[in-house]
């Protein structure tokens, strides 16, 4: 299953993360993952949340650029080589992984991955085939 990730385009400079951040936590957004990726002028800051689509409207109101994209969340083996397994899977299907990042926390003693596929339907279809979980999207805006 996709599920919701936002990306929030930052200035590279002091202070510009945690207001991205403030207006989360006062909006009532709560984060369950994220990465920040930055070139020398701005940084990529994607993020999981319980509620995506208020985080981009309130974001917005506040004069920051934000996209919307689906990725899927892969439940997989917390033991050494459990994530290339995964990888594995996709590769034998032709399919690239644009970005990924892991979870804070575990899920049921696993591992919880996001992953941003090129082709999302055949990686979905794929890991099924192989018996790794994808979670659905009202389980991982609780994690």
């Amino acid at each position: 299953m996709l599920i919701k990730q936002i990306s929030v385009f930052v200035e590279n400079a002091p202070g510009q993360l945690s207001e991205v951040t403030k207006v989360l936590g006062e909006s009532g957004i709560d984060m369950s993952a994220l990465s920040l990726a930055d070139t020398s002028e701005f940084g990529i800051l994607r993020l999981i949340v319980n509620d995506p689509d208020k985080a981009c409207e309130v974001l917005r109101e506040h004069h920051f650029i934000v996209k919307q994209n689906d990725v899927l969340a892969a439940v997989i083996d917390d033991r050494p080589g459990g994530l290339t397994g995964v990888l594995d899977i996709l590769a034998n299907v032709n399919v690239s992984v644009e970005y990924m990042y892991a979870f804070v926390g575990s899920k049921d003693g696993h591992a919880v991955v996001v992953i941003r596929p090129d082709k999302a339907d055949v990686a979905i279809a794929a890991l099924e085939a192989n018996h790794v979980s994808t979670l659905d999207p009202k389980d991982v805006y609780r994690l």
